[in-house]
């Protein structure tokens, strides 16, 4: 029988067709459009592979296989050929990020080899807001400075501890974590509010396209919940995204986290999408 369809890791060669499929889904796609964007598909650079499923000659799904691993626009006999070739190598990644239906298709094929998860997000809403916010914003809400790192990683790592359950300083990453943290306070991605040397309100954009932007990381000090500072300061982030980074801003949210899911409301994100996530 002629076989119609195959897997192959990706390169420079391919950046047209890939990007064609990202863009088909600005939002949905807009982690990993954004490294491709930044580094190019070459793996050395990016730190991880883009893996093509190609039917018939064309690529019509990919994978990108780094510290998370992400099916984009996979069907079953994409991620039946992802999942071979993913327990082949042995898990590297943290996580698997993506649609529900493929993720629940990978990790049914993954789980007998890579033993149980460390915690499952079953659904996690993606947001968007494309107008201006609904509330007001925080006008004490500004980019970070390069000199407030030491105040703002505290409040990054208490942020990731909460949300993932794992420290990101923990086990010898404390130093790539802080680079990161560095990394978006140089390129003017990270904002917060800081009062007598205390970080009241922070988010940051960790991806960013010509199309969208990826909000993370909000957070508000456990001592100030409940007074507003979540609206407000996401309406400011919100403005400055729109202003000089991308016209659609974006997040996902755990469906359990009924306050963080309200104020996004209030501010005026509605949802487009649902993801899972696997974490290891």
């Amino acid at each position: 029988m002629l076989r119609t369809s195959s897997l192959r890791v990706l390169d420079e060669c391919d950046r047209d067709a890939v990007h064609a499929l990202l863009d088909a889904d600005p939002v949905g796609n807009v982690f990993v459009s954004s490294r491709l964007r930044a580094t190019g598909l070459d793996a050395g650079r990016l730190g991880a592979e883009v893996w093509g499923f190609i039917e018939r000659g064309e690529i019509t799904a990919l994978c990108y296989a780094g510290a998370n691993l992400v099916p984009i626009n996979a069907g079953p006999a994409a991620i039946r050929q992802f999942a071979d070739h993913a327990r082949r190598q042995g898990r590297r990644c943290s996580s698997i990020v993506g649609p529900v239906d493929a993720v629940n298709d990978l990790w049914a094929r993954l789980r007998p080899a890579w033993g149980p998860a460390r915690a499952i997000r079953e659904r996690q809403p993606v947001l968007e807001l494309s107008e201006p916010p609904l509330v007001e914003a925080d006008p004490l809400v500004r980019r970070v400075k390069t000199s407030e790192l030491g105040i703002v990683l505290p409040a990054c790592i208490a942020m990731f501890t909460e949300e993932v359950g794992v420290a990101p300083d923990s086990g010898g990453g404390g130093s790539l974590y802080r680079a990161r943290v560095e990394e978006l306070i140089r390129t003017g991605r990270a904002f917060a509010r800081i009062e007598d040397g205390r970080v009241v309100f922070k988010a940051e954009i960790g991806a960013v396209t010509p199309y969208a932007c990826q909000v993370q990381g909000v957070w508000v000090h456990p001592e100030l919940r409940g007074r507003g500072h979540s609206e407000a300061g996401m309406a400011a982030v919100v403005r400055a995204a729109m202003a000089d980074i991308a016209p659609r801003v974006t997040l996902y949210v755990n469906d359990f986290n009924a306050p963080a899911r309200a104020a996004y409301r209030r501010v005026g994100f509605r949802e487009v999408g649902v993801v899972k996530s696997v974490l290891f």
